[in-house]
C-alpha cells in the first residue's frame, strides 16, 4: 500500500446545488498543485478526532488547483454533515486525505449510469470523461423532488442524454427502460441509496454493474471463530478471537494502519493479503475481486480458515 497524501487544505468557496446539498472548494493554502484523481474517486475529511467522512470529488480532474466535493446534510446522521454545514466557511481549514478510487470508470464503448440522491457526486466527472471518449452514453437521476436534486443546472448541457426522475413527479424510477436488453459490451454505474442499487443488481447481467455505496450491505454473521493473523512487516502474529475485527486486533498490537469508516464500505484499510484465502465482507471490492482475494478490507473482513499473511 502506498502511503495516502494528506494535507491541511483551506476552503476557498462554498455554494449551495440544492437543497440541503452543500459545496466546498478546497485548495492548498500555499498555492501548491493537489494530487491528481479520476473520475469515482473520493477523499476523507479529518474534521475533528473520532470523525472522519468520506467524499466524492466532482469537480473537474484537470483542475489541480481545487478539489470539490458536495455534502448532503444528514438530520439522522452521525454528525459529519452536520460538522460541514454548520462549522465550516471560507477561509477555515480542514484536514483532507486522499483521494483513493474503488469506482473508477473502466473503458467501454456505451455506459448507463444511474443515480439517486447525492450519488449523483462520483457520476458527474464519469459523464464528462465519458463524453470526452466518444462513448455512448445516458444517465437516470432520481430523487425526493427536483429542488433537492444537485447539479442539474450542469446536467441540462447534456440535453437528452440526461433524464431527470424526481420521485414526488415521476414516482419510482424506471430501470427497465434504461437497463432491459442491455447493449453488449455496456457498463453499468450506479450510486446511491442502498434499495436501489439492490434494484438494479437484480437487472443488470453479471460483470455489467459497477457500484458505490454509501452504507454497508447486509452480511451473513457466520464464520465468526478464531484465527491468526501474521503481519510480514512487523514480524508479529496477532490472535482474531470471535467479535473482533483484524483490524482491532492490530491495533491491540500497537500496529498503526490507516482506517476510517469501520464498516467496509471506503476502503481506507484495504490490505494487501500474501497467504491465506479472505472472508470478504465489505461493500468496496468487486466479485471478481474479492474471488481474487489479493487484498482485504480489514474492518470487517475475516479469514475462511486458521491463518492470514498480512502486508503489515
Amino acid at each position: 500500500m502506498t502511503e495516502a497524501y494528506e494535507a491541511e487544505l483551506v476552503v476557498d468557496g462554498i455554494e449551495f446545488a440544492a437543497d440541503g446539498v452543500l459545496v466546498l472548494l478546497l485548495r492548498d493554502p500555499s498555492g501548491e498543485p493537489l494530487p491528481g484523481w479520476e473520475p469515482g474517486a473520493h477523499v476523507d475529511l479529518l474534521l475533528r478526532p473520532g470523525l472522519e467522512r468520506q467524499f466524492s470529488l466532482c469537480g473537474d480532474p484537470a483542475d489541480r488547483t481545487r478539489w470539490r466535493i458536495a455534502v448532503l446534510r444528514e438530520p439522522a446522521g452521525r454528525g459529519g454533515s452536520a460538522h460541514v454545514h454548520d462549522r465550516l466557511g471560507p477561509g477555515d481549514k480542514v484536514r483532507v486525505r486522499g483521494p483513493r478510487n474503488h469506482f473508477r470508470l473502466e473503458p467501454a464503448r456505451a455506459y448507463r449510469f444511474v443515480a439517486g440522491g447525492i450519488g449523483i457526486t462520483p457520476i458527474l466527472p464519469m459523464l464528462a470523461a465519458a463524453e470526452a471518449a466518444g462513448a455512448e452514453w445516458s444517465l437516470l437521476y432520481g430523487g425526493r423532488t427536483r429542488r433537492s436534486m444537485a447539479f442539474t443546472a450542469e446536467l441540462a448541457a447534456y440535453g437528452g442524454r440526461v433524464t431527470l426522475a424526481p420521485e414526488d413527479e415521476c414516482g419510482l424510477l424506471d430501470l427497465g427502460s434504461v437497463l432491459d436488453d442491455l447493449p453488449e459490451g455496456t457498463l453499468v454505474y450506479c450510486c446511491g441509496p442502498g434499495p436501489l442499487l439492490d434494484a438494479v443488481e437484480g437487472r443488470c447481467p453479471a460483470g455489467a454493474l459497477r457500484v458505490e455505496r454509501f452504507q454497508p450491505r447486509d452480511q451473513p454473521v457466520e464464520g465468526d471463530g478464531e484465527f491468526e493473523v501474521e503481519l510480514a512487516r512487523s514480524g508479529l502474529t496477532v490472535t482474531v478471537g470471535p467479535g473482533v475485527s483484524v483490524l482491532d486486533a492490530v491495533r491491540a498490537a500497537g500496529v498503526e494502519v490507516l482506517y476510517s469508516c469501520t464498516e467496509g464500505t471506503c476502503g481506507t484499510c484495504e490490505t494487501d493479503v500474501l497467504d491465506g484465502t479472505p472472508d470478504h465482507r465489505d461493500s468496496v471490492l468487486t466479485a471478481e475481486e474479492q474471488e481474487g482475494g489479493e487484498t482485504m478490507m480489514i474492518c470487517v473482513s475475516r479469514c475462511r480458515g486458521r491463518r492470514l499473511l498480512l502486508d503489515l
